[in-house]
């Protein structure tokens, strides 16, 4: 009997060898940092992922676009509110896209629409991961991502529809490409970072600038190349940027007013308009635009100032780190102050804090609209200073005895810090703060026994100072966490939450919101739209019982209007998106959003709007009860389309709902 032998081109295959290789990472690695890397990702999706649909469509303005994007690939493209494209929503269509993917491919439910962003999220926190690794090593990284993923607006907006959560993603992907592009001066890898700008600029338009001078200045002065590479290189970068900011943004205002939908927000129906206004430098300068905080008063977020960012609005989103990442971006410039300029550790300290620095400065001073949850956007900076700011003051103590104790210094100021946050919520887990500070206490003082010279076991040392770190850091986090894990339960909707036990939902949360109120047993509150015909389902403590929140439109009316639909495009014409956004979803057919998101949009014209009654295109409208227009300024109040719908056309009797007039012959 001949043996069989193996051909010398194959690989011998070793099962238990791959596994084990798969496990442990690569061979220059501890063993520990690739269990550390599937650990993190895990904590990321679970933390994102369980109990995901409590909020139901949470806000349904992006998820009717959602579903409008899986109906219609004209929709998909522009961004439109509605299939039928008559308007689309008040950013670039994007995050819209993703989400229109997944309710194409998996039907229209409530984890179709959030599940993108959970997803997004997980990314979020695997791309950090391996960006902090490429700078400051494995055990920086673990602690960056535990950080960012334990974020309360991280635990927010991974489970929320805003654009916010993909914008966060680009940005990370971009400064890791950044990083990549550092050590041989690539213009491929620059150019990928420009791409993920870019399309981040796709995704909410002006904010995506905010990174760029500090890619600027970290590849212009830490590639490793010459100084004339570097200038092209920078130079390759900015036409990049142009090109994949303004693709879509070209095309839009190329085509002719009457082959692309109303652009929402805009005064004009121009992309350029929505840019250099609401959506831009209305947002930083507080001009123009419609809704509150739309003419300087820093709408949803408090006072402009320093400590914006500290204040009660926005306290619970991103504060509970901030003091211990600006010690450790001034500990780790320090150190590294007479590094070489290619210094892959210099060059993060550069890219990670001018990020935190230029964005925070912005969301503290600027004073058109900033809802509290855009400092997601700061969570992967803080991270990263904070995990590459410990790991270096931990490197010190092989030199000097003080490096581990300064370790647990900073870790008890920030538990204390965190403790005097959870204050401003007293009924939240009492007690919680103090655990926190005897905790980070314990650790402190753990790690000065071990820097004692007279123990003599060297291996015991370090072990009791590795857990007594360890454990400083856990008290660190302890506040942070806690509001991410309440974050998990609550059943959010509208278009400005926030994380934790304060208000939860709507504009305002509860203080002065768009209507109706619903109150959580422990004193939280979510603000949902006074909607005629349309009534909220509040069941076990969730509005929309897990379903819809915001409402959920009466069956007879859905079935009244898509009854006597006939040939028309609209099922009906609401006076706002946020009032349409509901009846979109429960009946799945196009609703006319008259005047975009706030109904302050200048669109339709009586002309238009006579011209879609008289064409059979419209039958039915709804109009606000009492209020004329609807919204926050009652844009087709503004045009005279509710003076003449309720002069001229007949009310419609259903039972359950008001303000239902019925146009046909009409016009």
């Amino acid at each position: 009997m001949t043996a069989v032998t193996r051909p010398a081109f194959m690989p011998r295959l070793r099962p238990l060898s791959a596994l084990r290789s798969l496990a442990r990472g690569n061979a220059d690695e501890a063993m520990w940092v690739r269990p550390a890397f599937v650990g993190v990702l895990a904590l990321a999706a679970v933390l994102y992922i369980w109990n995901l649909t409590v909020s139901g469509y949470a806000n349904t303005y992006y998820s009717a676009a959602a579903l409008s994007a899986s109906q219609s690939w004209s929709a998909w493209f522009f961004g439109s509110f509605d299939a039928s494209n008559f308007i689309t929503v008040d950013k670039p269509p994007l995050s819209t896209m993703l989400m229109g993917l997944s309710v194409r491919i998996f039907g229209l439910s409530s984890w179709s629409v959030l599940l993108p962003e959970a997803l997004t999220g997980v990314a979020t926190v695997g791309v950090l991961f391996l960006a902090v690794r490429r700078s400051f090593g494995p055990a920086a990284a673990t602690i960056a991502a535990i950080v960012t993923a334990l974020t309360p607006a991280a635990a927010l907006i991974f489970r929320f529809n805003n654009p916010d959560a993909l914008l966060t993603l680009l940005f990370v992907i971009s400064a890791w490409a950044l990083l990549r592009s550092l050590e041989n001066g690539s213009y491929r890898w620059m150019a990928l970072a420009a791409t993920c700008v870019g399309l981040a600029f796709l995704t909410k338009y002006l904010q995506a600038y905010l990174v760029l001078p500090g890619y600027a200045l970290v590849f212009g002065f830490s590639a490793n190349t010459t100084l004339r590479r570097r200038l092209v290189g920078l130079l390759v970068a900015f036409a990049t940027v142009l090109v994949t900011s303004g693709w879509w943004v070209a095309i839009v205002q190329m085509l002719p007013a009457g082959s692309k939908p109303f652009i929402g927000g805009s005064t004009t129906g121009s992309p350029l308009d929505l840019i250099f206004g609401y959506d831009g430098l209305g947002r930083i300068f507080g001009t123009g635009g419609p809704g509150p905080g739309g003419a300087g008063g820093g709408g949803f977020s408090g006072d402009v100032g320093p400590l914006r960012l500290f204040n009660d609005q926005l306290f619970g989103q991103i504060a509970w780190l901030i003091p211990l990442a600006i010690v450790c971006l001034v500990v780790g410039l320090f150190r590294r102050r007479w590094a070489h300029r290619t210094d892959l550790a210099f060059a993060g300290y550069l890219l990670w804090g001018s990020w935190f620095l230029v964005t925070a400065i912005v969301f503290s001073y600027m004073s058109g609209i900033i809802h509290s949850y855009y400092a997601v956007a700061l969570a992967p900076a803080v991270g990263a200073l904070v995990g590459a700011g410990l790991v270096d003051l931990w490197g010190t103590r092989l030199r000097i005895w003080i490096g581990g104790i300064a370790v647990g210094a900073v870790c008890l100021g920030s538990a204390w810090f965190g403790s005097t946050l959870l204050d401003r919520t007293p009924n939240f887990d009492p007690g919680l703060g103090t655990v926190a500070i005897v905790m980070a206490g314990v650790a402190l003082l753990a790690l000065v026994a071990a820097s004692l010279p007279a123990i003599a076991d060297r291996v015991a040392v370090k072990r009791i100072a590795v857990a007594a770190a360890g454990l400083g850091i856990c008290a660190t986090l302890l506040a942070p966490a806690a509001y991410s894990l309440d974050t998990t339960g609550i059943a959010y909707g509208g278009g400005d939450p926030h994380p934790g036990p304060g208000s939860t939902s709507g504009f305002g949360g509860g203080q002065g919101g768009l209507g109706g109120q619903a109150a959580f047993g422990d004193g939280r509150v979510l603000v949902f739209p006074n909607i005629p015909g349309v009534v909220p389902n509040v069941g076990n403590g969730v509005i929309g019982g897990g379903g819809n929140v915001g409402g959920t439109s009466t069956s007879a009316l859905d079935d009244y209007l898509v009854a006597n639909r006939g040939t028309a495009t609209w099922i009906v014409a609401m006076n706002s998106a946020q009032e349409a956004g509901t009846l979109e979803l429960t009946t799945g057919l196009p609703v006319m959003a008259m005047g975009g998101f706030t109904g302050s949009d200048p669109t339709p014209t009586l002309d238009q709007f006579k011209g879609y009654i008289a064409s059979g295109k419209l039958r039915f409208v709804l109009i606000g009860g009492g209020g004329g227009g609807g919204g926050f300024g009652g844009g087709s109040s503004d045009t005279g389309v509710s003076s003449w719908v309720t002069s001229t056309c007949k009310v419609a009797n259903v039972s359950g709902s008001s303000g239902l007039y019925d146009c046909a012959g009409a016009a």
